[in-house]
């Protein structure tokens, strides 16, 4: 793996090399409870070896019965090239946004943090994070080869996150972006230069999100930019009977009287 590519290895020990990833426990220390996986990808290193870096995080994760929170951890790297994803073949590409998406799915709350300069893939990673912590001193490149933005999914999410208005501002003429524009597009939520204080917080306030139902509100914000009133009606109706019967499940019987499908047929 590229220098930075590793998911915390027991004991704060950083085991290298992609299957050794695969297999590593990664450390939980530093979040709350001992409950969550954290990972450092450098933007930098290869496509091939950040998916499965990606992946490994995901497989590591749906191990886990606990609830629990993915932290990625993005340091800043000065030399990094501006072009992205580099001389790859369109099946790595594939495979890579496969990834991506993937970590998007996931039963788990996701929370990026970012710092200094960054480029590559951290605005892939992060557009799809729930939770999105920079230094003051972040600024993201855009990917960009030979001055054109990289037609992949960002591109998309963008869209989806900030409108089309401001999303086609930042691929046909934008540059860099710094900190202060990123909160302003929501593309960072938190900004703060104590990275660990702040990664506790978010942990401890959103790991407790980290369930099935999480995915479903994610699924529903998605399709709302989009779906017709009407079209959209039949998906929370059913989400919302989900969650009356998880509700029923987890208040017990009440003095009400009974709270089973039976008995509210009865009545």
């Amino acid at each position: 793996m590229g220098p930075g590519s590793t998911i915390d290895g027991p004991d704060g020990l950083v085991t290298e090399g992609i299957a050794a990833d695969m297999k590593t426990k990664p450390d939980r220390t530093g979040l709350p409870d001992g409950l969550g996986v954290s990972a450092r990808l450098d933007g930098g290193s290869p496509l091939p070896e950040l998916t499965a870096m990606v992946n490994a995080v995901c497989e590591e994760v749906a191990d886990l019965r606990a609830r629990t929170v993915v932290v990625l951890r993005f340091p800043p790297a000065p030399a990094q090239p501006r072009e992205w994803p580099g001389e790859v073949s369109i099946q790595e590409v594939n495979r890579w946004e496969r990834a991506v998406r993937r970590l998007e799915r996931l039963d788990v709350v996701n929370i990026a943090v970012a710092e200094g300069t960054c480029g590559g893939p951290v605005l892939d990673l992060l557009l799809a994070a729930d939770f999105r912590i920079g230094t003051p001193d972040l600024t993201l490149m855009l990917p960009v080869n030979d001055g054109h933005f990289w037609p992949g999914m960002s591109l998309y999410r963008l869209v989806h996150h900030i409108g089309l208005a401001r999303a086609r501002r930042l691929v046909l003429w934008g540059t860099d972006i710094p900190v202060a524009e990123a909160t302003d597009l929501g593309i960072i939520d938190q900004v703060s230069d104590d990275l660990t204080e702040a990664v506790h917080a978010a942990a401890v306030l959103r790991g407790r999100l980290s369930d099935h139902e999480t995915r479903i509100r994610r699924r529903l914000l998605e399709e709302a930019a989009s779906a017709e009133y009407d079209d959209a009606l039949g998906a929370h109706l059913a989400a919302c009977d989900r969650e009356l019967r998880r509700l029923r499940t987890v208040r017990g019987p009440t003095a009400d009287g009974p709270t089973t499908p039976e008995a509210e047929a009865a009545g």
